[in-house]
């Protein structure tokens, strides 16, 4: 299993929901105020916000809590947020790349370098790991969206290039500066998506063992905790036995 998001699923399993929903919802918050702020105040004429709304709804977040994030950027009294990006690698020479909104860069970068320290890896410099990524816009749909061969007809209808479907749903992939244009088409077909974002997509992905993934999980807990980090990837890949180990 490749990615991120098994280990993401371990630690929710593994207690903690309503710290981490709290974190999630102040994240999510602002994302929003970010993209009202550097766009207009209206969804329906800034992309952006259109899909930090539809993330934040796919998360349960309420909708007073959508409405204030917004008002905050209109009001102006939001603070200066800027979008910055970590790069390092993590035990078993693994790749990591962080994407964080800051309000101050010096505090942000002092933590994340002491998170990847603290776990035995190391920050590099920009550029470091995002060559061995890809940009792609990544869509996904829970499993009452249609059956694997319903999604994978909309998704190539709409111009996706990849579908991945298991027990968790369906995670559609296409080109990332086709993002808006497919994730439309698809809503026109299969109903509104679960998620709309940009990611990293690793091009190759590293095998570790328990002991690394172990190390890995709590690196980017440890990462994800962080009030400034929004997103976390990495290019780490384990087997279902260590998987299994690490669920029990």
């Amino acid at each position: 299993m490749a990615g991120h998001s098994q280990f993401k699923n371990i630690m929710h399993r593994k207690g903690r929901q309503d710290a981490v929903r709290s974190k999630m919802f102040s994240k999510l918050a602002r994302e929003i105020t970010v993209a009202a702020k550097t766009g207009m105040p209206d969804p329906a004429m800034n992309p952006r916000l259109r899909l930090a709304i539809q993330n934040a709804k796919a998360q349960s977040m309420p909708k007073d809590n959508i409405e204030r994030a917004i008002k905050k950027a209109a009001g102006g009294d939001a603070e200066n947020y800027e979008e910055v990006r970590y790069e390092g690698y993590g035990p078993g020479g693994t790749a990591v790349i962080v994407e964080a909104l800051t309000d101050n860069r010096n505090r942000t970068a002092s933590n994340v370098r002491s998170i990847f320290t603290k776990a035995g890896g190391a920050l590099g410099e920009t550029g470091s790991v995002s060559f061995s990524f890809d940009r792609v816009g990544e869509i996904t749909y829970k499993p009452d969206a249609g059956d694997a061969d319903k999604v994978m007809e909309a998704a190539i209808e709409a111009g996706a290039d990849d579908v991945v479907t298991d027990e968790e749903g369906h995670t559609i992939t296409c080109a990332f500066e086709n993002l808006g244009e497919v994730s439309k088409a698809l809503e026109a077909s299969l109903g509104e998506a679960e998620t709309v974002k940009a990611v990293w997509k690793p091009q190759n992905t590293v095998p570790v063992d328990e002991e690394k993934a172990q190390s890995l999980m709590k690196l980017i807990d440890n990462l994800e905790d962080d009030d400034d980090v929004q997103n976390v990837y990495s290019n780490f890949e384990v087997s279902e036995e260590v998987m299994a180990k690490l669920s029990a």
